[in-house]
């Protein structure tokens, strides 16, 4: 039992049954789940995970609240000190961290997280346990 946190590309994939992770991303979901682990999107994550739904209308973004109320997983709000350590690890990494991705791993960090679940293989080497979800 522990602390997973999900990278929108996890949750987007395994919505679209045709993204190319979609079965790789339900495996991981599955065995968090199994593990009893406690599931949680970063605010920013969320967000991501919004905007093709929204293009398709109110009812697109209400199966996506439902799939998370349904996991559970919860949505953790971006917090000063997880802005901050997004800061760090940008300046760290330089240009090739994006913000979004920075705000994902500072939450996992803030929140001592076991694992993060990406599909984002272009994450540089961090202070937490990163499981890149390859294509299936």
């Amino acid at each position: 039992m522990g602390l997973t946190v999900l990278d929108a590309g996890v949750v987007i994939a395994v919505l679209d049954a045709g993204d190319a992770h979609h079965a790789v991303a339900v495996r991981s979901l599955a065995d968090a789940l199994d593990r009893g682990d406690e599931l949680v999107v970063p605010a920013s994550a969320y967000a991501e995970c919004l905007v093709a739904p929204n293009r398709h209308g109110p009812t697109a973004v209400a199966m996506v609240d439902r799939f998370l109320d349904a996991l559970p997983a919860r949505v953790e709000p971006a917090t000063r000190r997880i802005g901050a350590t997004a800061a760090a690890l940008r300046s760290e990494h330089g240009p090739g961290l994006r913000l979004p991705d920075a705000l994902v791993i500072a939450t996992a960090m803030v929140l001592g997280a076991d694992r993060l679940l990406t599909t984002d293989p272009r994450w540089p080497d961090l202070p937490v346990s990163v499981e890149v979800l390859a294509r299936s």
